[in-house]
């Protein structure tokens, strides 16, 4: 019986840029997705629970604890990717109802040809500007709206706002949490900035980054979480520092002193998250 054909890598232009899809060679039906060399995505489709990226078992562990185990959610996700969380949500809770919006369209149809979805998985792919999406989304809709949106290697501008969290808040349930993948580093212009644009909005902030992040050692990922009601604080706290890269969960006065003098940033003055440094996410 001949064997399958070694994966290929596949290489394409997409509207941000040039998109490669990399083979695992350790996992038979595993995928990278770069654009312009920075890592997007990692989806492992026998495996759809396996999450290589340390900030996306993060943004899991929050979707794990949003709600008793197995019971579905209404989640949007702001930005798409390789669908990883998304198929992950679909795997351990069925029946799940999952919006999907990602600008590139260039790229859903690469994901779309090489990566597909399975069957009847509830999550419905929309070709929108993540902030159009979210302002035209049903009020009270979503149990839990995860930003990871990037182009090329940086926040858009007009996702950086207060009045984008305000509309964030609007589309929430009051019990529903907000949870986006940022980037930054020492002295923190941008996230102190973020965070207080959502200070201004929720109640209840938090903040997962490793230690070396928070104490400005290096630039990297930071989730920043945002809800009208507690957070599942101890919960996260656990599971972040028993992960294989450890993370620490900052929240309460530990934040406000990290917040300091922040004021919120409103549309006129919002920029995009800051360039990270040469190498600090490009796969060689």
């Amino acid at each position: 019986m001949d064997e399958a054909p070694e994966p290929i890598p596949v290489t394409r232009t997409v509207d941000c840029g040039t998109a490669k899809l990399l083979p695992d060679v350790d996992r038979p039906r595993a995928w990278l997705l770069t654009v312009d060399g920075a890592p997007q995505s990692y989806v492992d489709l026998d495996a759809p629970t396996h999450l290589e990226f340390e900030y996306v078992r993060r943004l899991a562990f929050v979707l794990d604890e949003a709600a008793a185990p197995g019971r579905p959610l209404d989640v949007l996700h702001l930005g798409g990717g390789a669908l990883t969380l998304p198929r992950y949500l679909a795997a351990l809770r069925p029946h799940s109802r999952q919006d999907v919006v990602e600008a590139d369209r260039g790229l859903l149809a690469l994901v779309a040809e090489h990566l597909p979805l399975p069957g009847d998985c509830g999550i419905t792919v929309h070709a929108q500007d993540a902030r159009t999406a979210l302002e035209a989304a049903p009020e009270g809709s979503a149990d839990v709206i995860v930003a990871d949106v990037f182009g090329g290697s940086r926040v858009p501008a007009h996702l950086t706002s207060v009045e984008y969290a305000r509309a964030a808040a609007r589309v929430l349930r009051p019990d529903g949490c907000y949870a986006a993948n940022l980037a930054d580093g020492a002295p923190f212009g941008f996230l102190r900035g973020q965070l207080a644009n959502f200070a201004a909005v929720f109640e209840h902030l938090a903040l997962i980054a490793e230690p070396s992040v928070l104490r400005g050692r290096r630039f990297g990922n930071a989730v920043l979480l945002a809800s009208r009601a507690p957070l599942p604080i101890a919960a996260l706290a656990r599971r972040t520092a028993g992960d294989a890269f450890p993370a620490r969960v900052e929240h309460g006065a530990a934040l406000r002193r990290l917040i300091a003098g922040a004021v919120p940033v409103r549309d006129a003055e919002a920029v995009a998250s800051p360039l990270p440094p040469d190498g600090a996410f490009s796969v060689g």
